[in-house]
């Protein structure tokens, strides 16, 4: 995991300024927590291994410290996203947690989705560096809360705790609304991680392999949704469109996809109906 290779989150900025210090609990000793399930005892850690010309992760750290701190992490996040599950949902706030590779369009997304919405929104929008996907969002007139990670690769529960706290301190936390995140780049690290969203929406675009979803399955067996985007350079790319879902399909059957366009609008009808559908069901359940 990243955090074993000094990849922390000391460098944690939110809308620039350094967010409060959380108290980050460990979960119960020795547990750790399987995607979609609850903490189970953890197994023996396996022994050492080396990697190509005999490198290590993080080899100054002791394997089994290593799996020790790494299960502290993930049950610290996972204590501090059922806290922002159950304050979403006490509003009946429609969240979803939206990652990616680099350079797929999730912001170039997000704005189109967000001139099409009528409803309430707003954004959290994850990087290591600048605020610029958060400019362009409220541009649209929605507000966004800018995460900057330094040198963490994804966004963490409490992070996105600290991000709802602003949105709440300045009023445009809405009920009945939708909330929308977009993680930072990366297809590795945000499949580990739970926010308290509703929903993990992986976005593929076909300027990429038809089978990142067999090179990155753990994002593509949490998603809920797929979403193929860019499909109007399909005419301009080697990119088998049945290939990929099928594929998608192999890592978690049944997998919805929407495939659609920033540029041209396609798709975006059935994508507005699920989300609005998304908004319905957090609003009947409280």
């Amino acid at each position: 995991m990243c955090t074993s290779c000094g990849c922390g989150h000391g460098e944690t900025r939110i809308n620039g300024l350094v967010p409060p210090r959380r108290r980050r609990g460990a979960g119960p000793a020795g547990a750790y927590r399987l995607a979609g399930g609850a903490p189970t005892q953890a197994e023996p850690a396996p022994p050492a291994t080396t990697g190509p010309l005999g490198a290590v992760h993080a080899p100054e750290v002791d394997p089994e410290r290593t799996i020790r701190l790494e299960i502290d992490i993930l049950a610290s996040n996972d204590g501090q996203a059922g806290v922002n599950r159950a304050r979403l949902a006490a509003q009946q706030i429609f969240a979803l947690n939206l990652v990616s590779s680099p350079g797929s369009g999730k912001t170039t997304l997000l704005v189109e989705t967000l001139r099409r919405w009528v409803g309430a929104a707003a954004v959290i929008e994850g990087d290591q560096q600048t605020d610029n996907d958060a400019a362009r969002i409220r541009a649209t007139g929605v507000p966004a809360v800018q995460i900057n990670t330094g040198k963490g690769c994804h966004l963490d529960a409490h992070m996105v705790a600290g991000a709802l706290d602003v949105l709440q301190q300045e009023g445009t936390l809405a009920a009945n609304s939708l909330l929308l995140i977009e993680n930072v780049g990366n297809l590795v690290c945000p499949a580990a991680f739970d926010l308290g969203e509703a929903h993990k929406v992986a976005i593929l675009s076909v300027t990429e392999g038809e089978d990142k979803p067999l090179k990155y399955p753990d994002l593509f067996r949490a998603a809920d949704l797929l979403l193929l985007s860019k499909t109007d350079l399909l005419p301009y790319v080697d990119f088998n469109v049945d290939a990929a879902i099928a594929i998608a399909r192999q890592v978690r059957p049944d997998l919805p996809v929407i495939q659609l366009s920033s540029k041209t609008g396609a798709g975006f009808a059935e994508w507005q109906a699920w989300l609005l559908a998304g908004c319905r069901r957090a609003q009947q359940r409280s």
